[in-house]
């Protein structure tokens, strides 16, 4: 299918389509689109970068009564970045759709404006599940009226341990409600969690041939000592724009983006162990170009929205083959190629077998690089500067942004990605401007106010 024309999707989501750059389906909204406008549920296997939330996005918000105020949409996302994620894309997408309300319920956030917002019931929540869990209990989330049901990248949800939550949440949903599963990998607990809410599922997967982005994958025999200064020379050698480096745990997370930025790499670490503020300028800061090198734990780099990494490396190995596929379309997405690299030291090897079996033929091998000299790696191109002050403040995009062309003196070249949050900016400045703008910055204003500004 090669038209969004050929579904009969309601003129008003058309708009939010040409807003996110979608002329033809991906296989995933060609399979998935037609099943969910008739109702059916569904479970649906569908990697990363597939185009699934555009799928069950444009399938819940055609079945959206806007007359009607009340719950009628409920993604469940195991993560707030996914879910934040998720919830913009459908704020997109529903662009045209006047006085279309969707909440983002998630932990890690104030729960007083969350108690506010739910006064009036929005037309579609997206959240986590322990938070939805606790404003159900609360009384303040109501479901009676729900649509349509989904769960969202549901195999990392019970890896995250949230089936208890989930199952919950299910039970206080209309039982004539729709419900929707995605999910990267079907492990056996998926299957049985989907007979526990889904009514007669259609199964299907995307078309791996279609789908499956242009990625060269290499092995690196290593000695187990080696494997900083094997990483830190591979990295060198290929050095990539963005790269995300797996570790299966979250103490080696820490220390291997250590060890990197003695290279003079812009490395950082994102695993489960940080305050959801730290993760967050972990996120924008990998995002805007200011760190070169993310190096992640799996369930914390779930939800990422980088489509420009041209490099995986996988530091450990992961325990499963699918993990292993889950983590390589971290890189070639958006019509990109990419390049995935695994280390292996001999006890690796068990798990080689396994991957090299799903992959079906040996993974190409490459000789390991020299690490290069301390501080002698080039940094990311950008810097971020921290603004103590955000949406709360009726803080734009704009009012940056002119603050830094104007006062500061900066070219507009100069300046890239803003983030705004309630109560605090972000600027990704050219490394080699980031004094100029911290200082004007500084000493200057914005929308007339002086506010506190730190290069992190």
């Amino acid at each position: 299918m090669d038209s969004f024309d050929t579904f009969g999707l309601s003129p008003q989501l058309l708009p939010g389509l040409q807003a996110l750059g979608y002329t033809t389906p991906t296989p995933i909204q060609s399979q998935a689109l037609p099943v969910i406008l008739q109702g059916q549920d569904l479970i649906a296997q569908a990697p990363t970068g597939s185009g699934k939330t555009a799928a069950f996005g444009l399938g819940l918000l055609q079945q959206i009564d806007l007359a009607q105020v009340s719950t009628q949409a409920l993604v469940i996302c195991p993560t707030r970045e996914l879910a934040d994620q998720v919830a913009r894309q459908l704020r997109t997408l529903g662009t045209g759709l006047s006085n279309l309300k969707i909440s983002l319920l998630c932990g890690g956030m104030a729960l007083e404006p969350q108690l506010a917002s739910l006064e009036h019931d929005p037309h579609v929540v997206v959240g986590t599940p322990g938070r939805l869990q606790e404003l159900l209990v609360k009384r303040a989330l109501h479901l009676a009226r729900l649509r349509v049901l989904v769960l969202d990248e549901a195999d990392r949800m019970l890896d995250m341990g949230f089936e208890e939550a989930i199952r919950d949440i299910v039970k206080r949903t209309p039982a004539t409600r729709q419900g929707l599963l995605f999910s990267a990998t079907f492990p056996e607990p998926i299957r049985v969690l989907a007979q526990a809410f889904l009514k007669t599922p259609l199964e299907l997967s995307a078309d791996a041939a279609q789908a499956a982005p242009v990625i060269e994958q290499h092995l690196v025999e290593i000695d187990p000592a080696q494997r900083q200064t094997v990483l830190a020379g591979l990295l060198a050698r290929h050095a990539p724009t963005a790269a995300i480096v797996f570790c299966n745990q979250r103490k080696d997370a820490d220390e291997v983006a250590q060890s990197l930025r003695h290279f003079g790499f812009s490395a950082l670490a994102l695993h489960g162990d940080l305050e959801q503020r730290d993760r967050e300028e972990v996120l924008v800061r990998f995002a805007n170009g200011s760190a070169n090198v993310l190096v992640a734990s799996d369930v914390a780099a779930r939800g990422l929205d980088v489509d420009i990494v041209d490099l995986v490396i996988n530091y450990d190995l992961p325990s499963d083959a699918e993990t292993y596929t889950h983590r390589i379309g971290r890189t070639g997405r958006a019509g990109r190629s990419g390049t995935a690299i695994s280390l292996c030291a001999p006890r690796d090897l068990p798990r080689l077998e396994r991957i090299e079996e799903l992959h079906g033929a040996p993974l190409p091998r490459l000789r390991p690089a020299s690490a290069p000299r301390p501080g002698s790696a080039p940094p990311a191109p950008m810097a971020t500067l921290r603004i103590d002050g955000g949406k709360t403040d009726k803080l734009r995009p704009g009012d940056i942004l002119g603050a830094l062309t104007g006062d500061a003196g900066l070219q507009a070249a100069a300046i890239g990605k803003i983030a705004i949050f309630p109560t605090r900016s972000y600027v990704a400045i050219a490394r080699t401007q980031a004094g100029k703008a911290l200082t004007r910055l500084s000493e200057g204003r914005i929308k007339n106010r002086r506010f506190r500004v730190r290069q992190l």
